[in-house]
């Protein structure tokens, strides 16, 4: 099996937009038999929209503009990855932090119309939630906070795409004995992502805590209203879902005063949920 840890960056916008947001920078590693590094992929993208990089990305990822001006578009920079991953025979698996990086380079290639089967159809680990298990934890960590708790040394910047593979193949190494690998999948298209799904755990859990049994009406109503756009109704149908398979949170001993109205007293002592207290 050939392991390809992968990073991409992406740039943001401030503003609503109903264009894109688009891939500026991917970064791969190869793994050997050893799951040593053995081969590097770094490459540059101009994106369609939004070419000049607003300060909030400048600043995070230190990319200079004048990298992105210079740069191909993602079709020939897709183009020049999928010939290094075909480089070495054999089937492979993409190794991410999250979710996003397939999702966004998935979205690029369906918006430029090219060939979509290789990128939906290859296996990509999710390596964050492979870590969370092995270390027993519930909250999601930055690959840097991974490290720390591993005791590894950070090395390179963080969000440039590259140093964050490497950083990843750190983790994975670090990790893998223990990792359940069945959970490589195929990329499977998400209408929510992990803050929205936080925010709906946080719900259940918060209404559980007043001892009011949790119901999505309740949630949406209390808790999600203003916080999820429920505008495509995918989502609300994803992440209603999601919400009735959410494991039963315990209840408190003994119920806290208040009018009697589960729906009053949820409305008028609101809890800060942990993905609103994590923003």
């Amino acid at each position: 099996m050939n392991y390809i840890v992968l990073d991409i960056e992406f740039n943001g916008r401030k503003f609503a937009s109903p264009h894109p947001m688009e891939v500026i920078e991917i970064g791969a590693v190869r793994l050997d038999e050893a799951l040593r590094d053995s081969d590097t992929f770094s490459a540059f993208i101009k994106p369609v929209y939004f070419a000049k990089l607003n300060s909030f990305i400048k600043k995070k990822t230190g990319i200079p503009q004048e990298s992105i001006d210079s740069a191909a578009r993602f079709p020939k920079v897709i183009a020049d990855f999928r010939d290094w991953l075909d480089a070495v025979p054999g089937p492979l698996t993409f190794v991410v932090w999250g979710g996003e990086d397939i999702k966004r380079i998935v979205q690029d290639v369906r918006m430029h119309k090219l060939e979509e089967t290789y990128w939906v159809k290859t296996p990509s680990l999710d390596l964050l939630k492979g870590f969370l298990l092995t270390q027993n934890l519930k909250n999601d960590v930055s690959v840097e906070g991974a490290l720390e708790l591993l005791g590894i040394e950070a090395t390179g910047a963080a969000h440039r795409a590259l140093d964050d593979a490497k950083m990843t193949a750190d983790i994975f190494r670090a990790v893998y004995d223990k990792l359940d690998l069945t959970l490589a999948k195929e990329y499977k298209d998400m209408f929510s992502n992990s803050k929205e799904r936080r925010i709906v755990r946080s719900a259940a859990k918060s209404l559980a805590s007043r001892r009011i049994v949790p119901t999505w009406e309740l949630a949406v109503k209390h808790y999600l209203d203003g916080k999820i756009p429920f505008d495509d109704p995918r989502k609300e149908a994803e992440l209603h879902a999601y919400f009735d398979a959410l494991p039963e949170f315990p209840m408190p001993p003994k119920a806290e005063e208040g009018s009697g109205d589960p729906a009053s007293d949820a409305e008028k002592a609101p809890v800060q949920t942990e993905a609103s207290a994590n923003e």
